[in-house]
């Protein structure tokens, strides 16, 4: 999404730098261009697959290394606008301090709700000393934006009632670029020994907070069907868990692969049938997974499972862009799988209309011109 919003802020006229971290860098720091992008990389600590002790300690330290690597290179180039991307949690002080370097505004891309996931989740209680660990830095987060963009309807207004803070609120859906990709040779097909099945393709983070034993369950309940199989493609930090329940239950029709590039992962989805997304069902906030923008992307129907009264069930199902079902309604889910599954005439009409959601609602153009209007507060 980054990237594709880098882009589009090229094409509209403008220069863009982005900093990032890279875990593992043979110096403090790198310049790298892509597309068009400078991309300046500093060196951190794993923050991937690895323990959340480890990576809760990694992020922390994101701000200060960027600004150890990088404050040469901050003090003699001045930018005009920042955007800044959560989670994670931990920019807000290296973003108020360019801002006030830079004397410039800022814009905040909230994504995820950290660490109200991990309450809801039952991971951490609300009291603890590590969550308010984690609050401290997310109210430093909040108060470096100038605006702060919230990803749904639901959410926007859970934010504004739940969260201190005066900021002013935008509501900024998720994004993609409308680029499929050109042509399909069935080669992962092929590789994976898919020929002749109706694949239900996974993309992204094998986490608890999607609660994969959701898909889980839904693969169990299918192994009668002898057409269908899922393929499930990422990291996180439920992959074993999902691979013992494939072994446990005999799942021979479910294929687990770690994560792959963007480039690889485009061209299994444009090979497949059905993009697939699950949500925990302890969530109380309704964010939209990004995942589903690739499948728009790629003129897939969508099938889903989501937290109770998450907005993305009447924005997709008005659209006839797919299927969901709230977590638990198993039975639900598997109604939703078998139908797309036996009726390839609506796998298409609802790919089609998957795509004229994303031209309508999720448009990068969109996006990139509603943040930069922000430039001129």
């Amino acid at each position: 999404m980054m990237h594709e919003l880098g882009v589009e802020f090229i094409v509209q006229g403008h220069e863009v730098t982005v900093i990032t971290p890279t875990p593992g860098l043979a110096g403090s720091s790198a310049v790298d261009e892509i597309d068009g992008i400078k991309i300046l990389s500093f060196r951190s600590g794993e923050i991937k697959n690895i323990s959340m002790a480890k990576r809760a300690i990694n992020e922390t330290l994101l701000s200060y290394h960027a600004w150890k690597a990088l404050k040469d290179y901050f003090k003699t180039n001045p930018h005009d606008f920042i955007v800044y991307y959560s989670p994670t949690i931990f920019w807000g002080p290296l973003v108020s301090r360019l801002k006030k370097m830079w004397d410039v505004k800022s814009y905040l891309v909230l994504r995820d709700f950290f660490p109200q996931w991990v309450i809801d989740n039952g991971l951490l209680s609300a009291s603890s000393p590590i969550t308010r660990y984690f609050r401290f830095f997310e109210r430093l987060n909040y108060s470096a934006a100038d605006t702060i963009a919230i990803q749904s309807p639901k959410n926007l207004q859970w934010f504004a009632q739940t969260t201190n803070t005066e900021k002013p609120l935008d509501l900024l859906y998720n994004w993609a670029a409308n680029e499929p990709i050109a042509g399909s040779d069935d080669h992962y097909r092929q590789q994976l020994g898919l020929k002749d099945k109706v694949v239900y393709f996974y993309g992204g983070n094998i986490g608890h907070a999607q609660d994969m034993m959701n898909i889980v369950r839904l693969a169990k309940a299918m192994r009668p069907e002898a057409r269908a199989h899922f393929v499930l493609v990422g990291n996180g930090d439920e992959v074993e868990l999902v691979r013992g329940a494939m072994k446990k239950n005999d799942l021979y029709n479910m294929t687990l692969l770690p994560s792959v590039s963007q480039e690889t992962f485009k061209r299994m989805l444009s090979e497949f049938d059905i993009g697939l997304f699950s949500l925990h069902s302890g969530h109380t906030t309704h964010n939209f997974p990004g995942k589903i923008l690739g499948y728009m992307v790629e003129q897939k129907p969508i099938l889903g499972s989501i937290n109770q009264d998450n907005d993305l069930k009447p924005l997709v199902e008005n659209a006839s862009a797919g299927l969901i079902t709230v977590n638990g309604d198993d039975h639900g889910l598997l109604e939703n799988a078998l139908m797309l599954l036996n009726d390839s005439g609506l796998r298409i009409q609802m790919g089609r209309n998957a795509k004229g959601l994303l031209n309508d609602t999720f448009s990068v153009k969109s996006a990139a011109k509603k943040i930069l209007t922000k430039v001129k507060l």
